[in-house]
């Protein structure tokens, strides 16, 4: 079997990453991001796991997946994974649905999979003028178009996507890692904070995040650590400023999340910068 493609563009004009896996049969293990995801796959049988519920993806499907929303997939099958994505921050989409609504609001996706969406061109099609850097007037309309679309067809109603609801002691716990990352965190720490017994916390925390504590922890850790590479901090300056005990233990945690080596994900930024 050859070697898997993976390819990363970051366009500075839309401010979005495109990302495309030509022949992958990684396993890619509980995690989120903070940013949305809106992933096509070309070829491949995986099965999905978001938010406790299952779904078996392939050829033609688009995947949706909001900020912070816990998702894992693996091959089902030995056919290799063929895929595009796009990665939009939460400013950069609550910017575009201004553009299209007159409204300034976090849209939220009613469902992780769309199957044989309508959509998949025109996410092919934005993803081809990025990946070949076409101009932006061409990318602009083309996002805008797809955003406009994604909207109409899978998203809550506006009074619906404003807010979600967290219970207090949970989101309070999240709260203490997002500042504490970089920190020894216990999870006698945690209990404390939630003011429950630590199996209790884990039950409770598993059941509403989707995601246990520890590996929330380490998520929230790689999405730091991805700024710090896209800003220019060396990979083992990166791990050592989100927590991590070495930089072989940031590395192998990186590409199970990212797909990509802390190195690779860095000189993508760093050679868009040269170019520039």
């Amino acid at each position: 079997m050859g070697l898997d493609e993976r390819t990363v563009c970051f366009d500075r004009d839309l401010e979005v990453e495109a990302y495309r896996f030509k022949g992958v049969m990684q396993k890619f293990p509980n995690h989120f991001h903070e940013y949305y995801v809106i992933g096509y796959i070309e070829s491949g049988k995986r099965r999905l796991s978001c938010k406790n519920n299952e779904y078996t993806i392939g050829a033609g499907d688009l995947v949706l997946f909001n900020p912070m929303e816990n998702h894992t997939c693996e091959q089902i099958d030995q056919n290799t994974l063929d895929y595009r994505c796009i990665n939009i921050k939460p400013e950069i989409m609550k910017r575009a649905v201004h553009e299209i609504t007159g409204r300034e609001y976090l849209p939220q996706f009613s469902q992780p999979v769309a199957f044989d969406s309508e959509q998949s061109s025109l996410l092919c099609e934005l993803h081809q003028n990025i990946m070949e850097e076409q101009d932006d007037f061409k990318k602009e309309e083309t996002f805008l178009f797809l955003i406009e679309q994604l909207l109409d067809e899978y998203t809550l109603p506006y009074s619906e996507s404003i807010e979600s609801y967290l219970n207090t002691e949970i989101k309070e716990v999240c709260t203490y890692i997002e500042e504490h990352y970089a920190e020894h965190i216990t999870l006698d720490d945690l209990s404390k904070i939630a003011k429950m017994n630590k199996y209790s916390l884990l039950r409770s925390f598993t059941r509403i995040m989707g995601i246990t504590p520890y590996r929330y922890l380490e998520t929230v850790r790689i999405n730091v650590a991805k700024k710090l590479l896209e800003n220019g901090t060396e990979p083992i300056e990166a791990a050592m400023e989100t927590g991590f005990v070495d930089q072989s233990h940031f590395s192998n945690f990186f590409k199970e999340f990212i797909g990509l080596t802390p190195r690779q994900y860095k000189n993508i930024f760093t050679n868009n910068k040269d170019r520039h």
